[in-house]
């Protein structure tokens, strides 16, 4: 290298990341390449020149990027150890049995609408089920139900929250809401099982990620993009309530917001009449009309799923449940006559079965039971009698029909008392008469006389009584009521059957005094054809959800036995309990359902941080003091509202409601805590420098994350004696431990 002369290097300096040398390279006259710097300095140059390429891809692609790593990990997090128990874990009882009866096509019945279920069956069906697993609790998955896939199907929904949590753009903090919505060990838990919570957490998500989008199209109405989240929208809260009926919460958020927008515009005079009225349609076909079709629609593939008999037949009417295949209704005899045994079902939306059983009223007249019950049972069977002062029936070769206006006797055949009313209050109902079974065969008073009133017959005209088609009433022959049946509940001595009552009342169009013959037998009669009723899908659409409406509303807390998993509302916001989902055995896996401290308790103190901030602010601003400006208030405002009402509404009604609660019911609720925690911490962190936002976004990630870790095991399985968890048990009330 002799030949080489003395080079200099006379600059160096930076663009970007990436070093830029020169050289004066005057009578350079070789080919050789030069070693100007070590091996050590290049190695950093190219680093650099990696990193900044690295960084301006990272800073190009950032809202793709960052969902996607988050994506992965609720995926991830959803998946790890799915299929660490093989037992039929808490309501996957329910769930997964409901999921049997659509493989296997068998009606059911449920207090929730079908679309869940639904899914759930479509989870079974893409696992290779075939239904004819039973769900028992607490019993082993047999080696043909993959119970992995299925679990795996349902998680895909609770891993689908994440996502739409960064992508709800209400405030600034997404990847701090990321972290309360990944790491909280209540979501994690309640996705991996074969459960309902998953779909509705799910569809709440989207319902309020629509509503967002929507609303940051309000200076583009009837735009494209407007129009779509609009739609979507309406979609979104279709679907949610057709999960579970708490979804009509989330649909009450979208209509609160709804009817403040269109006030506002009310009073917008650069809004023309027409265009009021344009906004009125909109709303009224994409947030009302499409729902419920949606919801409605739902219905229509149940009922042409479940097209076999099964066991939630008797909650739907008689003509329903003869159209089932595998039903013997039609086999009865058409025509009633005396010496029958028969069951009677109230008409009424939700009605059941005459029932009575040994028990007696706690008070009134203390007599036996009589009520409705919804289940087949043979305590519905009644015999229909002549008065005892005319001849009994009791020729064996002709046979003597029941005619419109015959005074009869109903006889219950498994206790052999007479169907029976007096003039003492109805024990729930008690402007109504009680209804009673007193008396035996030959023992009895004119109270136990009933007049058969024959309001219409489907088929034909006629003053015969004939099963499925004819509807009648019954006049007690004394007191002129009629016997009724309202969806009442009795207490828990009446086992939660639904009342029946003799109302003084009459009213011919009150459905809920329409009874049918049900069942009929008699020997001396010829069986009937099969002929093809049909009923009417709207009259059983809404006779399902009455039904629905009432056996939720018996789903109550008994005061005399002790729900060791059952929680009140009160102690929800602070997780003062959690609950156990499966047997607590030191040699089972055990699952914990309880949330992630920090994301609970930071969510509750958020709420209350921004009521005292609304008043603060509200105050300071009537001593006129700016500390915003229109448009800066109006944002703080459509997030408190989005925030706090929806809180309220998915936790408020809770208290009303007399039904047994739950930790998971809070599920919802916390999806809008977890929004405002994120809006309080960013509202007090917009202004601090980058230095300080480090600190504190470093030390709040941290907190979730170890607090997470901590308690992955029982989000994840318990696999050894829960005497280990003693450090876990952080309140007294955390059922825990042994």
């Amino acid at each position: 290298m002799d030949n080489i002369k003395r080079r200099h290097l006379t600059s160096y300096r930076k663009e970007g990341y990436e070093p830029v040398l020169k050289f004066d390279d005057k009578d350079f006259k070789t080919k050789e390449p030069i070693q100007v710097f070590s091996n050590s300095f290049t190695f950093s140059i190219k680093l650099q020149k990696n990193l900044a390429k690295t960084r301006a891809f990272y800073n190009k692609y950032y809202n793709v990027i960052v969902p996607l790593v988050f994506t992965f990990l609720s995926f991830w997090s959803r998946f790890y150890l799915i299929s660490l128990s093989d037992i039929v874990m808490w309501d996957e009882a329910h769930f997964g049995n409901f999921a049997s009866r659509y493989l296997k096509r068998e009606f059911y019945f449920d207090v929730h609408p079908p679309l869940g279920k639904m899914i759930v069956a479509l989870a079974g069906l893409l696992a290779g089920y075939d239904g004819s697993f039973s769900f028992e609790p607490a019993t082993k998955y047999p080696e043909n139900v993959n119970y992995t896939v299925m679990r795996l199907f349902l998680a895909s929904f609770g891993a689908g929250m994440v996502p739409l949590a960064y992508y709800t753009p209400i405030f600034h903090l997404f990847i701090l809401l990321l972290f309360h919505s990944y790491l909280d060990t209540a979501y994690i838990c309640i996705s991996r099982f074969i459960l309902l919570d998953s779909l509705l957490l799910f569809f709440t998500y989207t319902t309020v990620f629509c509503l967002v989008k929507f609303h940051n199209q309000i200076y583009k109405p009837f735009s494209t993009n407007w129009w779509i989240w609009l739609f979507m929208t309406g979609i979104s809260i279709g679907c949610v309530s057709s999960v579970k009926w708490i979804g009509l919460f989330t649909t009450a958020l979208v209509g609160l917001y709804t009817i403040e927008d269109l006030w506002n515009k009310l009073g917008d005079l650069d809004i023309s009449k027409v265009d009021y009225l344009k906004h009125w349609v909109a709303r009224i076909i994409c947030l009302i009309i499409l729902p419920i079709l949606i919801y409605v629609t739902c219905f229509v593939i149940h009922f042409s799923i479940l097209t076999h008999t099964g066991p939630g037949d008797a909650q739907m009417s008689s003509l329903f449940q003869a159209g089932l295949i595998g039903n013997n209704f039609l086999e009865s005899p058409l025509e009633l006559a005396y010496g029958s045994r028969l069951t009677l079902k109230n008409m009424g939306f939700g009605g059941g079965l005459l029932h009575s059983h040994i028990n007696q009223y706690p008070g009134g007249s203390e007599q036996q039971q009589v009520s409705c019950y919804h289940h087949n049972d043979i305590n519905n069977d009644w015999m229909i009698l002549k008065p005892r002062k005319e001849q009994m029936y009791n020729n064996i070769t002709e046979v003597e029909f029941v005619n419109n206006g015959d005074t009869i006797r109903l006889l219950h055949l498994n206790t052999r008392r007479n169907l029976h009313s007096h003039e003492i209050a109805a024990p729930v109902t008690n402007v109504h008469f009680e209804v009673s079974a007193y008396g035996n065969e030959t023992l009895g008073d004119d109270n136990d006389y009933w007049v058969i009133e024959v309001v219409s017959d489907t088929n034909t005209k006629t003053n015969r009584i004939r099963t499925l088609t004819t509807s009648i009433r019954l006049r007690h022959k004394v007191i002129g009521c009629y016997l009724r049946s309202a969806n009442r509940v009795l207490p828990e001595w009446g086992f939660r059957q639904i009342e029946v009552t003799c109302d003084k009342r009459n009213n011919a169009k009150d459905i809920y005094t329409h009874w049918n013959v049900e069942r009929h037998w008699n020997e001396k009669l010829p069986l009937g054809s099969k002929v093809n009723f049909k009923s009417k899908f709207l009259h059983n659409f809404w006779h399902l959800n009455v039904g629905m409406y009432t056996v939720n509303n018996a789903l109550i807390p008994n005061p005399d036995k002790e729900d060791s998993i059952s929680s009140l509302p009160i102690q929800w916001p602070i997780l003062e309990v959690g609950l156990r989902m499966s047997e607590w055995a030191d040699d089972k896996v055990k699952f914990f359902l309880l949330g992630n401290p920090i994301v609970w308790w930071s969510g509750t103190a958020s709420l209350v941080l921004f009521f005292c901030l609304l008043f603060w602010y509200s105050v300071r601003q009537k001593r006129k003091y700016i500390e915003f400006s229109p448009a800066e208030w109006i944002h703080f405002l459509y997030i408190g509202k989005i925030c706090v009402i929806g809180w309220l509404l998915h936790y408020i009604p809770f208290f009303i409601m007399g039904r047994v609660t739950y930790l998971h019911h809070y599920f919802p609720a916390l999806y809008f805590s977890i929004l405002m925690a994120g809006f309080i911490f960013d509202h007090f962190t917009v202004y601090c420098n980058l230095r300080a936002k480090k600190i504190i976004f470093g030390i709040s990630y941290a907190s979730i994350i170890i607090v997470f870790w901590y308690f992955k095991d029982i989000a994840y399985g318990i696999n050894y004696p829960s005497s280990k968890l003693k450090g876990r048990k952080w309140l007294s009330t955390w059922d825990i431990v042994n």
